[in-house]
């Protein structure tokens, strides 16, 4: 059942919570032409993950637009190198398309390869090099002969699909390095953390937790990591998966490869975070471990629950959006604002799958809506709809939310402030007090229908009349 009147095409994709049974909901389609989708191409789902890797050098062959756009896509941090934040571009031009731009791209290899001596090279192939059939694989096999390094090509041309493929086409390239070095970890409890990116430093919240409880952490994929790492991460014995979206594949690969296991986790929330710090611990069934794990849960959580008591108060009763890229983080603020005494109204993402959002609706309270891939129209009538205090969403969705005189929180992976482990949830839980209690919410506000003309006017009626009487809104 959909609580507005969708695209046609678009029924399937909303739907909202009613009684025990799971939300069937229609997703991992391609978005509908001309409904102005969140998603992003594949192409830029191969730059948020392979971007954070801080030693490597990325080149993009295409157009300098393709670079510009995903230049610092992420707001990864670096304790080192920083040649991740230079953008590389071929610069393809008409010439180029015409005659091809092999010769070109192979030329720039060598130069950067000269200048900046990179342990690897990942070259990304836009929308053009695949029209024109530039040989990727060919010339990347030629330099990795000639230079002595990994130039590993990332097939990530935008028309393949959606950003869900372009995770893949990041995935096939990193994998291309695993198990390429050898390494004996210092210590028998050895992980890596899959899908950890490093935004506003939350790895640096979270891998001194670890590191207490006498776990070694190989490698990070990818925030501030290191080219030697990802090549040595097959001798770690669990991999930690975050960000289910985008690295789950790469752990069913490493799985079937090297005997890696792998858990789904998160570090946002304090009950998140417990429940990590005891799966690792759990897996190496080390008694002392165990014990040190519950001590580290019990000494931050008890350190920080003061201050989360403290805004708690603040923000408790209010009801929150969630509109996330991936089901994992949607999937943790759920319980996040649970811990804060929020209700979740509505929760969307653009790349969930089935199983995502059948666990999401075991989770939410009825009459909570689920929506897959959503478009601004949709997000604004049903921010009205289910009467949200609060939108938390990429930067996207920041001024759609002001507009409507909506709080706003930035969970994106461009934000500044760290989110994750224990101090992440006080930072967290401060946002949305400055932003839900701000004195400008306080203002006489007018605010003209943001949809233009009458018929904005008679929209506005139906989603008011449909908010109050709990049915769909005739637009």
């Amino acid at each position: 059942m959909s609580v507005i009147k969708t695209f046609e095409g678009r029924e399937g994709h909303i739907s909202q919570k009613t009684g025990y049974d799971p939300v069937s909901l229609s997703c991992s389609n391609e978005s509908l032409a001309g409904a102005v989708s969140q998603r992003a191409c594949v192409y830029s789902g191969a730059r948020v993950v392979l971007n954070p890797l801080t030693d490597a050098l990325h080149l993009v062959h295409g157009p300098i637009g393709c670079a510009s756009y995903t230049w610092d896509i992420r707001g990864s941090t670096t304790s080192g190198p920083d040649l991740y934040k230079n953008s590389f571009s071929t610069d393809m031009s008409e010439l180029d398309v015409v005659y091809g731009g092999e010769k070109k791209l192979a030329r720039a290899i060598r130069d950067l390869a000269e200048r900046f001596h990179p342990p690897a090279i990942f070259v990304y192939s836009t929308c053009i090099v695949g029209i024109i059939g530039d040989d990727l694989k060919a010339v990347c096999r030629s330099a990795t002969a000639e230079l002595g390094l990994p130039v590993i090509p990332v097939r990530s041309e935008g028309f393949r699909g959606n950003k869900n493929e372009g995770y893949k086409a990041a995935c096939n390239a990193l994998f291309e390095l695993v198990g390429t070095k050898e390494h004996r970890p210092a210590s028998p409890y050895a992980i890596n953390l899959l899908g950890e990116y490093n935004v506003a430093g939350d790895l640096w919240a979270i891998k001194p937790l670890f590191e207490e409880m006498g776990i070694e952490v190989v490698a990070t994929f990818t925030g501030d990591g290191r080219v030697a790492e990802i090549q040595r991460s097959h001798t770690a014995r669990l991999n930690l998966v975050q960000c289910s979206g985008s690295m789950t594949y790469l752990a069913k690969k490493m799985e079937e490869r090297y005997g890696i296991p792998y858990q789904h986790i998160s570090f946002f929330g304090l009950g998140d975070l417990a429940s990590a710090l005891r799966c690792a611990a759990r897996f190496f069934a080390d008694q002392s471990m165990l014990a040190k794990a519950e001590e580290i849960i019990e000494r931050e959580t008890a350190r920080v629950m003061p201050k989360i008591v403290y805004y708690r108060s603040r923000v408790q009763g209010k009801k929150a959006a969630i509109y996330m890229g991936g089901a994992a983080k949607a999937v943790s603020l759920v319980r996040a604002f649970e811990e804060l005494g929020m209700e979740v109204v509505i929760i969307g993402t653009q790349t969930g799958d089935r199983d995502d959002y059948r666990k999401i609706s075991c989770m939410v309270r009825d009459g909570t809506v689920i929506v897959d891939d959503a478009n601004p129209l949709e997000l604004r009538e049903l921010l009205a709809v289910q009467k949200a205090d609060l939108l938390v969403a990429g930067v996207k969705e920041r001024f759609l939310a002001y507009k409507l005189g909506i709080a706003f929180c930035d969970f994106n992976h461009d934000r500044t402030t760290s989110f994750e482990g224990y101090d992440g949830l006080i930072n967290f839980a401060r946002e949305l007090d400055a932003s839900l209690n701000s004195p400008v919410w306080r203002l006489p506000l007018h605010r003209p229908s943001p949809i233009a003309g009458s018929r904005g006017l008679e929209i506005e009626k139906g989603i008011e009349k449909a908010a109050e009487g709990g049915v769909q809104a005739d637009v």
